[in-house]
């Protein structure tokens, strides 16, 4: 599969099936995922692959302080609030997503409820942390984004899909306890992998792209 088929291929799924990922497939994708480029070669990723039981026990984990009514409290300083277009664009995207769901926009309940999915990783088998030091800000935030997209199109072209999460960031105290992370080392965020559930909803939302006029200009 080419990497424009790839790329046309991916979206954010939100419901996975029973079926685990193979260990050795997944070992395989991110040593794959080592040849990602970064600023320097710092490659400054410290990356959490988590599955199975330890994965149960962090979902427990993470719903009980979500559920506790703390406000999120994430290692980077990344929670924007979207302004003018950005914002509109956001809006679009939760309206895609809320639709496909058939929830009405008006009702909050069902909108926490989904919301809380994603400490609950969708179902999904594998969860994955995306973690560097925390002094290397931008630059380094720069090169995990870098990282993640190569992670996500691996897992693509092996027939793994994925859902990139931000939320999986907003939290990392559980996350920090568990396996024991260094003070001077961040949570930047997180994504679930595993094989899409086909017959859900959710999965059938798929949001657009503006125009290559708005993004790009091109000079000679």
């Amino acid at each position: 599969m080419s990497l424009t088929e790839l790329l046309t291929k991916r979206s954010s799924i939100r419901a996975y099936n029973e079926e685990k990922i193979d260990s050795e497939l997944l070992l395989e994708i991110f040593k794959k995922a080592q040849a990602s480029p970064s600023n320097c070669n710092v490659q400054p990723w410290q990356t959490l692959v988590v599955s199975g039981e330890a994965l149960k026990s962090l979902g427990k984990s993470l719903i009980q302080e979500v559920l506790s009514g703390k406000p999120p409290h994430p290692d980077f300083d990344w929670l924007p609030k979207y302004q003018d277009i950005h914002r509109e664009r956001q809006f679009d995207s939760a309206n895609t997503l809320y639709s496909a769901m058939n929830i009405d926009r008006t009702d909050k309940a069902a909108r926490q409820q989904s919301m809380v999915r994603n400490w609950q990783f969708f179902d999904a088998p594998t969860a994955v942390f995306f973690c560097m030091k925390k002094y290397l800000g931008i630059m380094g935030a720069v090169d995990m984004g870098i990282y993640a997209q190569t992670v996500a199109l691996l897992a693509q072209e092996a027939g793994i899909s994925s859902c990139m999460q931000g939320a999986l960031g907003q939290f990392p105290q559980p996350i920090r306890e568990q396996f024991s992370i260094a003070d001077d080392v961040g949570i930047l965020f997180g994504m679930s992998l595993g094989y899409a559930k086909t017959n859900a909803p959710v999965n059938t939302a798929k949001t657009g792209r503006v125009e290559l006029g708005q993004s790009v200009q091109f000079f000679t």
